[in-house]
């Protein structure tokens, strides 16, 4: 089993940054695809991005590309999504979510995080 647990969300202005931070424990080990979704008040949940183990393979939604950038440190077991020129647009609550199956979604290994097996309890984004 996997836990996840979400920090750095919080409110910001509009074109500033925030980094989110998702620590993973328990076993680990396999969770070869990380990422992150997120779901605005009201809305359906909307895949944000994702990355493979080594970094090889990466997803980013449209709405968030050039903007926001996913990494990951596996000695340390975190993933971090880095997000600048924030838009209103972007306040939602964000989920981290990891897999143990590399499945090619959203036209890369890894792809729309919504779809893996395991997601944290969130932290939430606002900004005006």
């Amino acid at each position: 089993h996997v836990q996840l647990v979400e920090s750095g969300g919080g409110s910001v202005q509009a074109g500033g940054s925030l980094t989110l931070s998702c620590a993973a424990s328990g076993s680990t080990g396999n969770m070869y695809c990380m990422g992150w979704f997120r779901q605005a008040p009201g809305k359906g949940l909307e895949c944000v991005s994702s990355i493979y183990k080594d970094g090889t393979y990466t997803y980013y939604a449209d709405s968030v590309k050039g903007r926001f950038t996913v990494s990951r440190d596996v000695s340390k077991n975190t993933l971090y999504l880095q997000m600048n020129s924030l838009k209103p647009e972007d306040t939602a609550m964000y989920y981290c979510a990891a897999d143990p199956y590399v499945v090619w979604r959203g036209g890369t290994y890894c792809g729309t995080a919504t779809e893996f097996d395991y997601r944290g309890q969130g932290t939430q984004v606002t900004v005006s």
